[in-house]
C-alpha cells in the first residue's frame, strides 16, 4: 500500500472513530467547523505549499461560495446542491479570469494583489445589502436533498467528514499526478521548470482555480451548516487565519492542512475568555513556527520520526 493510501486510510479511521470519543455536542460543533476549514485549507495549500504562490485573499472565495448558496436558495428557491455547484462554477471562473494577470507577479507584489482581490470581494458583499443583507448578514436555507436535510451536529458530522475525506483524496491525486509534479517543479525554480517545458502561467492558473473551488465549496457547506452568514466569512482576518493554518500545519502537506485547521479552529474556543487576543496568539504562533519549524508541524515531525 502506498504512503498516500495509508494516509487516507488513517484519516478514514480517525474520522470514523472521532465522534464516539467526543463528550458533547458543543465539541462536535467545533469539530464540524474544523472539517469545513480543513477543506478550504487543503485547497489553499495546493497554491502555497505545492506551487509556492502566496494568496492573502482566499476568504473572498470562501465568502463567494457561502453567499452564492445563501442568495440562490433563500431568495430564488434554487435546490441547495445546484446553488453550491453554481457557486463553485462562478468562483472558479472568477479565479481563472484573475489568475493569469495576478500570478504574473511575485513576492510581496503577488501578496498585495491577492489581498486586494479579497478586500474587493468583502467590500462588495458588505455594500450590496439588497442582495446580501449587508453587515447584518442573511439567513441560509437548509441543505435539503429530495426533502431530506441533515439535522443536528451528529448528522452534519458524517456529511462534513465524508466531504473532507474526498477533498484529501482529490488533493492527493492531484499532487501525485503530472500536474502535481509540475507544481513542485515551479515551486523549486520557475526558470528551471520553464526550461524543461512546464507552462508556468497555465499551471499557476489551474491550481489557483482549483483552490478557489475548494474554498467556495467549503463556504457553501459552512453557510448551510450555520444557517446564517455575515461578511465576516470573506474578511481579511479570515484569510489570515486560513494562511496561518497552512503554515502552522505544514506547507505541501495535505494532512498538515487538516492538523493546522484543527489547531487554529480550536484555539479561539480556548481563548474565549480573552476576547480579542486570539489574533495576537495567531501571530505569535506563526512567528514561532516560521523560526523554529519552517516546514510546519506535521512535515517536521514526520521527518524527525523517519530519521529516528
Amino acid at each position: 500500500m502506498s504512503v498516500r493510501w495509508k494516509g487516507l486510510l488513517g484519516l478514514a479511521v480517525l474520522l470514523a472513530v472521532l465522534p464516539w470519543l467526543l463528550p458533547n455536542t458543543y465539541v462536535l460543533d467545533v469539530v464540524n467547523r474544523i472539517g469545513i476549514n480543513a477543506i478550504a485549507v487543503i485547497g489553499l495549500n495546493l497554491v502555497m505549499g505545492y506551487a509556492g504562490q502566496v494568496s492573502l485573499g482566499h476568504a473572498g472565495f470562501f465568502g463567494l461560495g457561502a453567499y452564492a448558496s445563501a442568495i440562490l436558495t433563500s431568495r430564488y428557491g434554487w435546490p441547495p446542491l445546484v446553488a453550491m455547484g453554481a457557486g463553485m462554477a462562478g468562483t472558479g471562473l472568477l479565479a481563472f479570469a484573475v489568475a493569469r494577470p495576478i500570478l504574473r507577479l511575485k513576492g510581496h507584489y503577488l501578496a498585495m494583489a491577492t489581498l486586494g482581490l479579497g478586500i474587493i470581494v468583502s467590500i462588495v458583499i458588505t455594500n450590496e445589502s439588497a442582495w446580501t443583507g449587508g453587515p447584518d448578514g442573511m439567513p441560509v436555507d437548509a441543505l435539503a436533498v429530495a426533502g431530506v436535510a441533515p439535522s443536528g451536529e451528529f448528522q452534519w458530522y458524517w456529511l462534513i467528514a465524508t466531504c473532507l475525506w474526498v477533498a484529501a483524496w482529490l488533493a492527493g491525486n492531484l499532487v501525485d499526478s503530472p500536474v502535481g509534479r509540475a507544481l513542485r517543479a515551479l515551486h523549486g525554480s520557475e526558470a528551471a521548470a520553464q526550461s524543461v517545458g512546464v507552462d508556468i502561467a497555465r499551471y499557476k492558473a489551474r491550481v489557483f482555480t482549483i483552490s478557489a473551488v475548494f474554498a467556495s465549496f467549503a463556504g457553501s457547506l459552512f453557510a448551510h451548516y450555520v444557517g446564517f452568514i455575515t461578511p465576516q466569512v470573506a474578511s481579511f482576518l479570515h484569510s489570515i487565519e486560513l494562511v496561518t493554518m497552512v503554515v502552522v500545519g505544514g506547507m505541501a502537506s495535505v494532512y498538515g492542512s487538516v492538523f493546522g485547521a484543527a489547531l487554529l479552529t480550536t484555539l479561539p474556543q480556548l481563548l474565549a475568555e480573552f476576547e480579542g487576543w486570539e489574533m495576537v496568539v495567531f501571530g505569535a504562533l506563526l512567528i514561532l513556527v516560521m523560526v523554529l519549524l519552517p516546514r510546519g508541524l506535521v512535515p517536521t515531525v514526520l521527518r524527525r520520526w523517519r530519521g529516528a
